[in-house]
């Protein structure tokens, strides 16, 4: 009686310790690019351009994904308690749409379709001290025919001020506030001429 006693103890015990563990977990954060900045745009568009962002399967997901370039670059890791508020493609398409006017591709139409291809968006870490924020890829424009008549190549690396998801988010949502500038240039100096004609 006195072992059943005993174990029946610890197992109470056991049960209390586990459950103020799981209720001291801090819990999980989801972030997203934050509050739409003003359009980008200073007078409204003459003709709509669509927009349709690509990304390869495993972005389908809303994890935050980081790479230590230092022990493994080809390792894609994943915060275990941050989040996305939706899978990042679509995060990026609608931050798109909201500075530059775009519309959704598919509806309507439209002369011509400027298709981002997202190849990479991660906090890179070069070292435990310094990480930064990377997003990949290439910015095509497609006319009517849907051929491509214009070709951006796309590598942006912004510096995280942290060393955790917030800094690595800061540093992502950086680099798409700066993708969205680099395209209205480059739409500015020879996509909207392709497109016009």
């Amino acid at each position: 009686m006195r072992r059943l006693l005993t174990l029946l103890s610890c197992c109470l015990l056991s049960a209390c310790f586990t459950g103020g563990k799981r209720g001291g977990d801090s819990p999980l954060a989801i972030y997203d690019f934050g509050t739409a900045p003003a359009s980008l745009l200073a007078t409204p568009r003459k003709q709509p351009l669509a927009l349709e962002v690509r990304a390869p399967l495993w972005f389908d997901s809303q994890g935050i994904d980081y790479r230590l370039a230092y022990v493994d670059v080809a390792r894609l890791r994943e915060y275990a308690r941050a989040r996305w508020a939706g899978p990042p493609a679509q995060m990026i398409q609608q931050r798109l749409m909201q500075q530059l006017d775009y519309s959704m591709a598919g509806q309507g139409q439209t002369p011509c379709v400027l298709r981002v291809e997202i190849t990479e968006f991660s906090q890179v870490f070069v070292s435990p001290e310094s990480s930064k924020g990377v997003l990949q890829g290439r910015a095509v424009l497609l006319d009517r025919a849907r051929r491509q008549v214009a070709e951006l190549g796309l590598r942006i690396e912004k510096p995280a001020a942290s060393q955790d998801a917030r800094g690595g988010v800061a540093a992502l949502s950086a680099t798409v506030e700066q993708l969205a500038a680099d395209l209205l240039a480059w739409e500015q100096d020879q996509g909207a001429s392709a497109c016009s004609s």
